[in-house]
């Protein structure tokens, strides 16, 4: 296998990442970004600044050249994973299959063959030997993390995902000389016990770390790799130590990306308790501050997956400008590329229009008020510099880790009205952890949506009888707070409780397939930005649907009637308002710089 994503020379990993302290980020906001040595910043671009021109008297005339089409330099802007960072090195791509097949579930896991399993070995074998010539070297958090998903998978897993007899053979045959190469942190993984391996059996036993931080993360590594579950505080006590990650200060503390990348993956193969779930999601709410407040009548957080669309026209952006040109105010958040998709996003989307994309948590306040914007977009990498310093780790995790979930509920602007949080999903058994977040945010509403590739995007397209098992595309479930509810118990919020599926036929939509956008930042743009100029079509109609169903399913003032809820929303596109906010949200975003 030819794995040599990268043409380009990477300089290797460092053994340790370095911990930040979190008074410094503030001040240095690069410190939060993975796998940058001090020179490896990213190349500068150059880009041709938008242009508005005489359109603002009519915006609904507005096409993508009078948007102003940006050039860059030497990268592709136009395509999502030219938004990966350079300076991440690429994973080995042979161990990084791998990771896919066995660090993941109890029931999705599928064990390697005999001739699978020694090509790994083989491959991490030569790696640490330094006798790896053809591909990219396994960095140590690849090692942690295959390892981990190994011992987890002999201590915990059924037996039919525990290890097959071939890649018991091919342990047996390797490890003797994997023991003598391998540092002692990825022994201690593979082994923690010495019950597993046989050979070197004391070194697991003995490890305990080689700093105040690591001996903590070791203590609760041992309780992960046997199937066991931590509780909220010794969860938070790990994240605080080691978080945020930066290679820039290589005389202080470390803490071994093996053993976090097993931390982080062992917890999400032993499927997160709701405890574990809340500590990463509330884990650094006041890293920078308390958040500010709005003085909106209502927010709706968008919890859309970090990792973006791959297939599929991603229409998030385009609902929150129409849902605010009616008064109902929206908060997204994301990133500009995150594995292990690495898809199209908002953040990308934005950039390539020219909007400024560096805006904090009370900027985005301030376009949150704006009578002419209501709606804003705020990067993980300006509300929480710890968790965006994962990017790189997660890229050589390769599977989505707890922060996958919890990230996708997070409220980084306050508000004085009603607040609501809409989230994406994709596998089935991750809704109700969902809500349950949102329900311990104490918000007045929450949804879950199983859109189209996990995303926040409902579908016209009618239900193919070969779909797969499971939740079907469409299912929506969540909690409102309607007048006259029961007043709950637990945090004393009104709720009344739903679930269905959403038929779009059933609400007036013609069936039609999805537009293919496949990673196109600039098709997946001119597919919303026609759609809000009025052109009737697929996209016209899935902005309609996922605007006045989300709008219907909380409980929004004047959308009781969804017909009603979906008019308002063909009203605010065809009289040009909804694309004046948008066009609105990249002027007023470049004046708060």
């Amino acid at each position: 296998m030819n794995s040599l994503l990268n043409p380009h020379h990477s300089p290797p990993l460092p053994t340790s990442i370095s911990t930040v302290p979190l008074r410094s980020i503030q001040n240095h906001p690069t410190t939060s970004t993975l796998f940058f040595g001090p020179h490896l910043n990213p190349p500068a671009i150059r880009w041709r600044r938008l242009t508005l021109k005489a359109s603002a008297t009519n915006p609904a005339a507005m096409t993508m050249d009078e948007l102003g089409w940006r050039e860059e330099e030497g990268v592709n802007p136009a395509v999502s994973t030219s938004y990966r960072n350079p300076g991440i090195r690429r994973p080995n791509q042979t161990v990084l299959d791998a990771q896919a097949r066995v660090c993941t579930g109890p029931t999705q896991t599928r064990p390697l063959t005999e001739e699978q399993a020694v090509k790994v070995l083989d491959t991490i074998l030569k790696s640490v030997k330094g006798e790896l010539s053809e591909e990219e070297p396994v960095s140590k958090a690849q090692l942690g993390a295959f390892f981990a998903g190994m011992t987890i998978r002999a201590n915990a897993f059924p037996e039919p995902t525990q290890w097959s007899e071939g890649e018991r053979r091919a342990i047996i045959a390797y490890w003797p000389e994997l023991v003598r190469a391998l540092p002692s942190d990825v022994v201690f993984i593979a082994d923690p016990e010495g019950s597993l391996m046989g050979l070197g059996g004391s070194i697991g036993p003995q490890f305990t770390g080689s700093n105040p931080c690591e001996m903590r993360l070791v203590g609760a590594l041992r309780e992960v790799l046997a199937g066991g579950h931590l509780g909220y505080e010794e969860v938070q006590g790990v994240l605080r130590d080691v978080l945020p990650l930066s290679f820039r200060d290589k005389e202080s503390a470390g803490v071994s990306e093996s053993l976090l990348s097993a931390f982080l993956i062992g917890q999400r193969m032993n499927r997160e308790t709701d405890r574990e779930l809340k500590a990463y999601c509330l884990a650094f709410d006041d890293e920078l501050g308390p958040p500010p407040m709005a003085d909106v009548k209502s927010l709706t957080h968008y919890g859309e997956p970090y990792d973006g669309n791959t297939r599929f026209f991603r229409s998030t952006l385009f609902v929150a400008a129409v849902r605010s040109s009616y008064g109902e105010s929206c908060l997204l958040h994301g990133v500009a590329w995150m594995p292990p998709k690495g898809g199209i996003t908002e953040e990308q989307m934005l950039k390539f229009m020219g909007a400024n994309t560096h805006l904090t948590p009370l900027q985005a306040k301030q376009l949150l008020e704006d009578e002419d914007v209501g709606f804003a977009y705020v990067s993980q990498r300006e509300a929480r510099p710890s968790m965006h310093s994962l990017i790189g780790l997660r890229e050589h995790i390769k599977k989505r880790p707890p922060l996958a979930t919890s990230e996708k509920v997070q409220q980084f602007v306050r508000a004085q009205g009603k607040e609501a949080i809409v989230a994406g999903f994709y596998h089935e058994g991750y809704e109700e952890p969902l809500l349950m977040l949102m329900r311990r945010r104490g918000v007045e509403a929450g949804l879950v949506v199983k859109g189209e590739e996990g995303a926040l995007s409902m579908t016209t397209r009618s239900r193919s009888a070969n779909a797969s098992k499971g939740l079907p595309v469409n299912y929506c479930s969540g909690f409102r707070s309607p007048p006259g509810a029961a007043v709950s118990a637990f945090d004393g919020v009104s709720r009344e409780t739903f679930s269905f599926e959403v038929i779009a036929k059933d609400f007036g939509f013609e069936p039609s397939d999805t537009p293919r956008t496949d990673r196109s930042v600039s098709r997946n743009i001119e597919l919303g930005l026609a759609a809000l100029r009025g052109e009737k079509g697929p996209a016209y109609d899935r902005i309609v649907l996922n605007a006045g169903m989300i709008d219907h399913l909380l409980g929004c003032a004047g959308a009781e009637d969804v017909i009603t809820a979906m008019d308002r929303a063909r009203e605010a596109i065809d009289s040009g308002k909804a694309l004046k906010r948008l066009l609105n949200y990249i002027k007023s975003s470049n004046k708060l710089k």
